[in-house]
């Protein structure tokens, strides 16, 4: 129980873990756990939609996507330019003394190879929790998520990727609050 005592500490790092590509919109602010937590949800949804998606595997993936980031802190693809993440060695060494290390293993390996449709599927929920928070400052006021929003929005693979987010894009942030609201 020891290691997964440490484990679980280890993964909790990632509520305190800030994500850094927030610092270009000059708004925002998301822990890995947060990003994780969305992108798990995400997956769930998606798999509802379609009774051939593995839940069980599509939400996992997603919650473990950015496990190494615990170890290895999250590097934007402007870091990546100038530093080098060995996210293999990360896992490799958080996993080492958990019986079920090849199980997370085999999601990262499968998420990141990008082949399966669970796989497709989790790294377009990568992208529309993304997708979320930039469409949320957008609608609100916030100057910066109009320039990216496109960039992320071409990101998306799989055609439920691409409907979701172009139904996110049509609605408003605040709907679903204001929808039934009286006093």
């Amino acid at each position: 129980m020891k290691r997964i005592a440490n484990l679980l500490f280890e993964v909790r790092i990632l509520k305190d873990i800030t994500r850094s590509g927030y610092a270009f919109l000059g708004s925002g602010k998301e822990s890995i756990a947060e990003h994780s937590f969305m992108t798990a949800f995400i997956c769930f949804a998606m798999a509802k939609l379609d009774n051939t998606i593995d839940c069980e595997k599509i939400v996992t993936m997603a919650l473990v996507h950015d496990i190494a980031e615990a170890r290895t802190g999250d590097f934007n693809y402007v870091e990546k330019k100038y530093s080098k993440v060995d996210e293999a060695k990360a896992i490799s060494h958080l996993i080492k003394s958990l019986t079920f290390g090849n199980d997370i293993q085999t999601l990262l390996d499968e998420f990141n190879s990008g082949e399966t449709v669970e796989a497709k599927l989790a790294r377009d929920a990568d992208q529309i929790s993304f997708i979320l928070e930039l469409k949320k400052m957008d609608d609100t006021g916030v100057k910066g998520p109009e320039k990216w929003l496109p960039y992320v929005l071409n990101r998306l693979k799989t055609d439920t990727g691409k409907q979701i987010a172009q139904s996110i894009m049509k609605t408003d942030w605040d709907e679903w609050w204001v929808n039934d609201y009286s006093e």
